[in-house]
């Protein structure tokens, strides 16, 4: 006679909440951050590209054309793969309080994504539909092909 398993132990138990498979918190410093604190990230992040690709086009921002636009994308890839990539968070996550983690390493892992990580997660961004499909862990398809979470400082 086969024993049943026991309650708490099978696959629908092992999900108590966003990050407790990656072994991160479930609240504060560590947990992962909600969708309202990333998508507000990446408002500003975009609003700064935006700035510096008005002064590089020497357009207004509302004026947009050709130019301004692929100034404006160039700029924002470049801004978040590098900071997201090296120093683990871009300008609108240090904002909202927010930082990008190698997945790897869990809970307390300091060290930075890199460069490649940072370059393969913004280019998905860059193409949107990644980032909206995500799993239960909040994280996009371009988070977890560059092997990263957004997670709250």
């Amino acid at each position: 006679m086969a024993s049943s398993p026991r309650p708490g132990t099978g696959p629908i138990e092992e999900f108590r909440f966003p990050g407790n498979r990656l072994g991160l918190p479930e609240e504060g410093p560590g947990s992962v951050a909600g969708w309202v604190r990333r998508v507000l990230a990446l408002f500003v992040d975009w609003l700064v590209a935006g700035l510096v690709a008005s002064a590089i086009t020497s357009k207004p921002m509302w004026a947009g054309g050709n130019d301004y636009n692929t100034a404006q994308l160039v700029t924002f890839f470049a801004m978040s793969a590098i900071l997201a990539g090296l120093a683990g968070s871009t300008i609108g996550h240090r904002v909202c309080g927010l930082r990008v983690i190698p997945v790897r390493g869990g809970v307390g892992y300091t060290t930075q994504p890199g460069l490649l990580a940072g370059a393969i997660r913004t280019f998905l961004i860059c193409l949107v539909i990644p980032a909206v499909v995500f799993d239960r862990d909040y994280r996009g398809l371009h988070d977890r092909a560059a092997g990263t979470v957004v997670v709250r400082r």
